[in-house]
């Protein structure tokens, strides 16, 4: 018979983060597919404006809870700690072979945090969502002028005279146009990056929610549940955790 016992995972913070990036997440990847099937939308020149700033609204929301994350992850419960997250350090390699291993025979390793692969994908998770944020950053202030760079923008572009601040979306009359298009010129490797990281971002989300079900089939220990109790309960003895 399984021996189940309960352990304390993921602390409040964690799984505060992770349902608030999840929500901002989703109306990013809702609100840019949107943008990016424009063509077939035929959205109004304002229905587009508006749509745009819905979408850097979410990514605020989700830039500033993924910094808090990041800080949290110096404070945060073993669990929530960068030890416990980046891939590497002392016996990593072991203990991802032998996960690996165990998976593969149909009786997987349970872990109280991130088992070893779960860590890779976490990270690169987190990498995406940063690049994201970054790219997107600097798009909003070329697109709509919004902060941290949106005024710098604006005085890029701004005709001789106009005050920047005055300078919005389809003001094509205060601009400057050969500044505008070197502005443009300038955003160009942003909005490439930050499509590419949509993409991937897309993927990355699938293939997480994916995986998520199938360690929950083949390994249990509640995954799902403990993003809201913040407890797992297993039916073997975690490698990570302090009775181990």
């Amino acid at each position: 018979m399984p021996d189940y016992k309960e352990y304390v995972a993921w602390d409040l913070p964690t799984r505060l983060f992770h349902w608030i990036n999840a929500l901002a997440v989703f109306g990013l990847l809702v609100t840019g597919l949107d943008i990016l099937l424009d063509t077939l939308f035929h959205h109004s020149p304002g229905g587009k404006v508006t749509l745009k700033n819905v979408h850097v609204l979410f990514g605020y929301l989700m830039a500033a809870n993924l910094l808090w994350r990041f800080v949290w992850a110096f404070f945060g419960n073993r669990y929530a700690r960068w030890r416990a997250i980046v891939p590497g350090g002392p016996g990593y390699l072991t203990a991802l072979r032998a996960y690996t291993a165990s998976f593969l025979a149909g009786e997987p390793q349970q872990y109280v945090g991130h088992n070893p692969l779960a860590r890779i994908a976490v990270s690169l998770l987190f990498v995406l969502l940063l690049m994201q944020a970054a790219t997107g950053l600097v798009l909003a202030g070329t697109d709509l002028y919004w902060p941290p760079f949106g005024h710098w923008f604006a005085a890029w572009v701004a005709a001789p005279g106009v005050d920047p601040a005055l300078v919005v979306p389809g003001a094509t009359d205060l601009i400057d146009k050969t500044a505008y298009d070197a502005m443009r010129a300038f955003r160009k490797p942003f909005v490439m990056v930050h499509e590419f990281g949509f993409y991937a971002l897309a993927a990355v989300v699938t293939l997480h929610i994916i995986a998520v079900v199938v360690t929950e089939l083949h390994e249990g220990g509640s995954i799902t549940s403990a993003m809201f109790t913040g407890r797992k309960i297993l039916s073997r003895r975690p490698p990570d955790s302090d009775e181990s």
